[in-house]
C-alpha cells in the first residue's frame, strides 16, 4: 500500500509539471498563427500599396498606364498590375493604402502594367479585329481571401491604425490601413502585449 501511494504521489508530481508545458505550448501555437495572421495581412497592404504606383492621377476617374507617362513612376518588378479602380481613394488618403480590410478581400479592378502589344489579323469574316484584341477585359484583382481571424480574441477584430496616426492609437480615423495589430490585451510569452506586435 505505502509503495502504491509514493507511486502515485510521483505520478502526480509528473503529471502537475507537464501541465504547464502543454499550456505554453498550446500558448506558443496561438501566437505562431498571430504571427502567420500579422504577416499576411501587412504583406497583402504592401502589395496594394506597390500596385497604386503610377496609379489614379488627380482627378482621374481611372488609371492611364503609366509606361506611357514617360516614365516618371517608379517601378517595382514585383507589381505587374495597376490599380484602374480610382474610385475607391478620397481625397484624405493621399498615401494610397487600402481604405479598409474588406477593399483587400473583394478586390480592386487593375490593369497590367506595360504596354498591350498585340496586333490586329486584317479584316476577314470570323476573325477578331484589331479593335477587339486589344480591348482591356476588366480584370479585379483580391489581396485576400479573407479577414482572418485573431487567434488570441477569436474574433475578426483587429486594430487599425492609418498611416496618419502614431503608433500607440487606439482607435482608427478611417482614412486608410497602414497597419494592422492584434485586439488583445493579454501578455505574450515573451512578455510583450499582443497589440504591440
Amino acid at each position: 500500500m505505502l509503495e502504491l501511494v509514493a507511486t502515485l504521489g510521483v505520478l502526480a508530481v509528473l503529471v502537475m509539471g507537464t501541465i504547464p508545458m502543454t499550456q505554453n505550448a498550446l500558448q506558443r501555437q496561438k501566437e505562431q498563427k498571430l504571427r502567420d495572421a500579422l504577416r499576411l495581412m501587412r504583406a497583402a497592404i504592401d502589395e496594394f500599396k506597390r500596385d497604386t504606383f503610377g496609379a489614379c492621377p488627380r482627378g482621374a476617374v481611372n488609371s492611364v498606364n503609366p509606361t506611357f507617362q514617360g516614365g516618371n513612376v517608379p517601378t517595382d518588378p514585383r507589381s505587374r498590375v495597376v490599380i484602374d479602380d480610382c474610385t475607391i481613394f478620397d481625397t484624405e488618403n493621399l498615401d494610397r493604402y487600402p481604405p479598409s480590410l474588406d477593399v483587400l478581400v473583394e478586390g480592386v479592378r487593375v490593369k497590367a502594367r506595360g504596354p498591350n502589344l498585340r496586333g490586329g489579323s486584317g479584316i476577314r469574316d470570323g476573325s477578331l479585329q484589331a479593335t477587339e484584341i486589344n480591348e482591356e477585359k476588366e480584370i479585379i484583382k483580391v489581396y485576400l481571401r479573407e479577414v482572418p481571424v485573431d487567434p488570441m480574441t477569436g474574433e475578426k477584430d483587429w486594430l487599425l491604425r492609418s498611416s496618419y496616426q502614431p503608433y500607440d492609437s487606439d482607435s482608427w480615423d478611417d482614412v486608410n490601413v497602414f497597419d494592422v495589430r492584434s485586439n488583445s490585451e493579454a501578455e505574450a510569452l515573451n512578455g510583450e502585449k499582443y497589440r504591440d506586435w
